[in-house]
């Protein structure tokens, strides 16, 4: 660490001691590069192309002091419709990309042209140098623009497709208010001084508040006018914000550069217009959503309190102490009423034990057993009384001058009166030989 010290005093520098990672050192120099060079026009010589099989293109651009790596991909090739070959002299605009994996840059080609067509290019690159030099592209005079114009102005060609798909996006994105469509040529002979009679006739409308100037894409002698010296300067002095909508976005000009804010195309301006009102809306309706939501959780919040407070107010109001006094209370009487019963059944079971004991040794309790005892007796000794037998069909012989009762046939003579009793009276029968 004292090293990294040494050689940072040795060069006037005060980092810090920690050295970046490979990777770290790699994606920092990425981001300045790609953020220095995101769009650049390069002139060279084709060389080591090769032409995969996803379509995509690779080859080196190289004069006589130095070479670039670059790639086409497949979908530029197709726009562009012209096939690469070796030898060929090339200008191309791409963005300047570090693969970080090797550590190598190269420009990725969005689009580009043979040589013949460099003398613009290079005609290009010469003013844009003497009007960045003047200052005219300084972001410090860039207007900051109205997030939620009403009056805009457009200043394009009224049959285009660049103004049909502006107003079809912002009629499609909402966007309500007053567009004016200032007409001028975007192409060819005398459309510049168009252009620039058209910002100037925009600058006189009362409440604009913000200015396009643009047209569709096309080939860069298309897009010229809008690179002529007077086009930039009468940008750069409109009093009105301008937006600069030229091209695909591929495209540079130097109207770009003068204006604002550069919008890709026509239909990204009108994007761009109409983006802050439905961020607006979006905004509005989530937090719509988000307070709705709010208002639900805290009334469902407010009722579970009041329920729970409610609860508690229940449980002590005096009603409700009044309510578990009595439950109590009846408790209490249960109870007692129970024991009460149980003692006055125990009472009653004893009593009548005492009482059962009692009568048994009661005289007239024994008296009452001895008159049923004799009752008893008596009932069997009628039943096997002389009255009873007579009843059952039994007869009592007896002498008739005695009296005696004969209890044996052997009693009875010849010619002896006998009296027999019956249950229903007596009759007198003369004895005979029974033998």
């Amino acid at each position: 660490m004292d090293f990294f010290k040494e050689s940072e005093a040795a060069a006037g520098t005060s980092q810090d001691d920690t050295p970046f990672t490979v990777t770290e050192f790699t994606r920092r120099i990425k981001a300045l590069v790609e953020n220095a060079f995101s769009g650049v026009w390069v002139r060279g010589e084709v060389s080591n192309l090769r032409i995969q099989s996803s379509g995509h293109a690779y080859f080196t651009l190289k004069d006589a002091g130095a070479q670039l790596s670059a790639v086409a991909f497949r979908g530029t090739l197709a726009r562009v419709g012209t096939r690469l070959r070796e030898g060929m002299q090339l200008v191309v605009f791409g963005q300047i990309s570090i693969y970080e994996p090797r550590g190598n840059y190269q420009i990725i080609v969005r689009t580009f042209q043979e040589e013949g067509i460099g003398r613009l290019q290079e005609a290009f690159e010469k003013l844009r140098r003497k009007l960045e030099a003047e200052g005219l592209f300084d972001k410090s005079k860039k207007r900051p623009l109205p997030t939620f114009p009403r009056t805009i102005a457009f200043v394009t060609s009224p049959t285009g497709a660049a103004i049909r798909d502006f107003i079809s996006i912002l009629r499609r994105r909402d966007w309500f208010g007053r567009l004016i469509v200032i007409p001028a040529k975007v192409q060819g002979l005398g459309a510049a001084e168009e252009i620039v009679a058209g910002i100037a006739a925009a600058n006189r409308i009362r409440d604009l508040e913000l200015l396009v100037v643009g047209r569709g894409g096309g080939s860069l002698e298309d897009l010229w006018c809008f690179n002529e010296e007077i086009v930039a300067r009468a940008v750069r002095a409109s009093r009105v914000p301008v937006i600069s909508a030229v091209g695909h976005e591929i495209d540079f000009t130097l109207s770009d550069f003068a204006s604002d804010l550069r919008a890709e195309t026509p239909s990204a301006a009108a994007e761009f217009i109409s983006s802050a009102r439905l961020e607006m809306v979006e905004r509005f309706e989530g937090a719509s959503v988000s307070l709705e939501d709010l208002a639900e959780r805290a009334m469902q919040d407010f009722s579970q309190t009041l329920d729970l407070l409610e609860s508690k107010l229940a449980q002590h109001s005096p009603l409700a102490h009044l309510r578990v006094e009595r439950e109590r209370l009846s408790r209490i009487k249960f109870r007692i009423g129970s024991a009460i019963t149980n003692c006055i059944s125990r009472s009653r079971e004893k009593l009548a034990r005492v009482g059962f004991s009692l009568g048994k040794q009661n005289p007239e309790h024994r008296v009452r057993l001895a008159r049923l005892h004799l009752e008893q007796l008596q009932t069997r000794l009628r039943a096997s009384g002389l009255e009873s037998t007579l009843r059952r069909g039994f007869a009592v012989a007896r002498d008739s001058a005695t009296g005696k009762i004969i209890d044996s046939s052997r009693g009875i003579g010849f010619g002896q009166l006998v009296e027999l009793e019956f249950s229903d009276g007596r009759t007198r029968v003369e004895g005979r030989d029974l033998n």
